[in-house]
């Protein structure tokens, strides 16, 4: 009797065993396809073609779809910002430069692009498994949400161009590094800025004239 139940070793659940593997194997070939950027974003735009195809053929979950695009735009907002706001938090990690005699510092992004493609892809699937279910087809008018929508990305865009445009960074990173001080990216910027009504105080000329004060600077200590 005493032996009974005491020597007996555990024996693990196949189940959860078998979850574990399967999970994994999953995260395996996700970090399989970090460095194909190209291959991953093409992807992402089947399947939100697919989506969109969906919803166009069912002619319904509109609020489904607004829940999506509210989230992609928190996620869009994420991969535009730097990973320490200048406004907000002061740390002794880098921060962006404020002048043009700060050293140049990286951009580190607050959301890095593999998050962020891997949280869109999602959430695209998960927004398709929903059209599925009938309970999720609530009636509403969608072109109320559509104007709600598309004013709620003006006024955040608008909010984030301006944050830009004070700070100096550029959260672009195609072929090499973007610099603030290119023409290009000024003129650019110039346009974001009237197209959104940006004030005076945040466009174009706000940096040029920093610009020429810190040449009359140089110039009036070399002579």
């Amino acid at each position: 009797m005493e032996g009974i139940g005491g020597d007996r070793a555990p024996v693990a659940s196949p189940l959860p065993q078998r979850g574990h593997d399967t999970w994994r194997m999953y995260q395996y070939y996700l970090d399989k396809t970090t460095p194909h950027t190209t291959y991953r974003w093409i992807g992402t735009l089947v399947i939100a073609a697919i989506y969109c195809l969906r919803i166009y053929s069912v002619q319904g979950f509109y609020i489904v779809s607004y829940g999506l695009g509210i989230y992609l735009l928190n996620l869009l907002i994420g991969f535009l910002s730097p990973l320490v706001d200048p406004e907000l938090e002061i740390s002794d990690g880098p921060l962006l430069p404020t002048k043009g005699s700060d050293e140049f510092k990286p951009f580190i992004r607050r959301l890095p692009e593999f998050k962020f493609w891997y949280s869109m892809t999602k959430a695209f699937c998960i927004a398709f498994v929903m059209t599925f279910f009938s309970l999720f087809d609530v009636p509403v008018f969608w072109p109320i949400l559509l104007c709600y929508w598309i004013v709620l990305f003006v006024l955040t865009m608008r909010r984030q161009i301006a944050h830009m445009i004070k700070y100096k960074y550029i959260p672009l990173n195609i072929g090499k590094q973007v610099s603030f001080q290119s023409t290009l990216v000024r003129k650019l910027l110039r346009v974001a800025a009237a197209c959104l009504g940006i004030e005076a105080s945040y466009n174009g000329l706000w940096w040029e004239e920093k610009e020429k004060q810190h040449r009359y600077a140089v110039i009036t200590n070399m002579s």
